[in-house]
C-alpha cells in the first residue's frame, strides 16, 4: 500500500519584484524543514524575505486547516518545503526621460511566487550514514583506470607515426 504524501501551498502573486531577485531567497529555503526555512527567511537581508516569510507561515498554515478539516494526521515537525517557485508575472511598462527629447523604455518586473510544504516520509528521512563506504570508494578507482587507460593509447599512437616514417624512409634509400 503506497502512501501519497499530501502537499499544502501558498502563493502570493504580482509582488513587486523580479523573479531572479526572489529566486535568491528561495533557492536558500527549498529542500529544508520549515522550521528552519521559516529562520532562514527571516533573517535574510532581502527586500522580498519578509514577503517569502508571510508566504511559509501561510503555507504551513493551510497544511494546518486542511488536516484537521479532512481528519489527517500531520504532525508539523516533520513538514519541509518541497517546492519554492518565483515565476514571471505582466511586466509593466514605463518610461524614462532621455537627452535631447527622447525616451528610454524599460520595464518593471513583477512575480508570482508559489511556496508548497509536504511531510517527509519517515522511510525516505534524511540519511545521517553510509552503510557500505567501500562500494563509494570502488566506484571512483574504476574511473581512474579507465581515465589512465586512456591516456596511454594516444601516447602509443604517437609513438608509433615516427617509426613508421623512419622505416618508410630507410626503405626508400
Amino acid at each position: 500500500m503506497a502512501v501519497e504524501t499530501r502537499e499544502y501551498r501558498a502563493e502570493a502573486r504580482f509582488q513587486r519584484v523580479s523573479p531572479q531577485k526572489a529566486r535568491l531567497v528561495l533557492d536558500l529555503i527549498k529542500g529544508r524543514g520549515v522550521q528552519e526555512a521559516l529562520e532562514t527567511a527571516q533573517f535574510t537581508k532581502k527586500r522580498i524575505a519578509p514577503v517569502i516569510h508571510k508566504l511559509l507561515v501561510s503555507a504551513l498554515d493551510n497544511a494546518k486547516y486542511v488536516s484537521e478539516e479532512q481528519g489527517h494526521d500531520l504532525d508539523v515537525d516533520n513538514l519541509y518545503v518541497k517546492q519554492a517557485l518565483a515565476n514571471d508575472g505582466p511586466r509593466m511598462k514605463r518610461i524614462r526621460p532621455a537627452p535631447m527629447g527622447r525616451a528610454y523604455r524599460y520595464q518593471r518586473r513583477l512575480a508570482h511566487i508559489i511556496v508548497s510544504v509536504a511531510e517527509r516520509n519517515a522511510a525516505a528521512g534524511v540519511v545521517t550514514t553510509v552503510d557500505e563506504p567501500a562500494v563509494v570508494e570502488a566506484a571512483p578507482a574504476k574511473k581512474a583506470a579507465k581515465k589512465t587507460a586512456a591516456k596511454k593509447a594516444p601516447a602509443k599512437k604517437a609513438a608509433a607515426k615516427p617509426a613508421a616514417k623512419k622505416a618508410a624512409k630507410k626503405s626508400a634509400k
